[in-house]
């Protein structure tokens, strides 16, 4: 559904999408993961989609997809706040993990 819906912003890591009632950002890293769930994140407090991932042990992780801002509240710079602090985190753990490229 969201890709085909029109890009108001893109990153690196992120897309910012419009759809008639939500600012949609889209964590571009988690591309390819299958939604299990929607339900409320707990760090942003809107309406999430969820994948599963799973670390080195096996165990499990709920980890945000997308993100569904509601244009009643939200307007694109207050989405652009978020989109940009997640741009800073994955630029500043990919110097960190690959300081060469």
């Amino acid at each position: 559904m969201s890709q085909e819906l029109p890009i108001l912003k893109k990153g690196s890591f992120y897309f910012i999408k419009d759809s008639k009632t939500d600012l949609i950002m889209e964590d571009k890293t988690k591309r390819g993961l299958t939604v299990r769930e929607r339900s409320i994140d707990e760090k942003l407090n809107v309406e999430a989609e969820k994948g599963m991932i799973h670390d080195m042990d096996g165990i499990g992780h709920w980890v945000p997809i997308r993100w569904y801002f509601p244009k009643n509240l939200y307007n694109l710079n207050e989405v652009l706040v978020h989109a940009e602090a997640m741009e800073k985190k994955y630029k500043d753990l990919r110097e960190l993990t690959c300081p060469d490229d």
